[in-house]
């Protein structure tokens, strides 16, 4: 079965860090670029961070530059997202997906894979 599942979600204080894991299963991450999401209740998906299949170009949303950091490890097939300086606007469902293409994109449709999410909450 082919599929994305994310970890690392939790509660965590303001200033507080995580880091969420994506990890593929049933199929290699090498040739996809992932993108992170997040999604609050009334609010559509967005996205937070992307990095492509190489590796050698990523996206940060303006509200978590900085702050925020992804990687991958193709070996572990596995994507991961580094959360430091949380604030309480962070807190948010977490989402990852997989496109299979060299580049990653901002459209939700463009994805071919997504996991099924993970919850942050930053809260004191």
């Amino acid at each position: 079965q082919l599929q994305l599942v994310e970890s690392g979600g939790g509660l965590v204080q303001p200033g507080g860090s995580l880091r969420l894991s994506c990890a593929a299963s049933g199929f290699t991450l090498d040739y996809y670029s992932i993108g992170w999401f997040r999604q609050t209740p009334g609010k559509e998906r967005e996205a937070v961070s992307c990095i492509s299949s190489s590796d050698t170009n990523t996206y940060y949303a303006d509200s978590v530059k900085g702050r925020f950091t992804i990687s991958r490890d193709n070996a572990k097939n596995t994507v991961y997202l580094q959360m430091n300086n949380l604030k309480p606007e962070d807190t948010a469902v977490y989402y990852c997906a997989a496109v299979w293409s060299p580049t990653w994109y901002l459209t939700l449709d463009e994805y071919n894979f997504w996991g099924q999410g993970t919850q942050v909450t930053v809260s004191s």
